[in-house]
């Protein structure tokens, strides 16, 4: 039940060979994971001033 919507993403992505939305979504996770360990550290105003 938790892993379902990323195996409907994954047949989605394969049915209609959409692979660049792969590497996007890849992206964006790495993205929020560094957002989200920074968050409480030093680096944090560096890291939103890049945004």
């Amino acid at each position: 039940m938790k892993f379902e919507i990323v195996r409907e993403l994954l047949q989605f992505l394969v049915e209609n060979k959409k692979w660049w939305l792969g590497t996007i979504v890849v992206l964006l996770l790495m993205l929020g994971l560094l957002l989200v360990l920074t968050e409480g550290s030093a680096l944090a105003p560096f890291i939103y001033a890049l945004f």
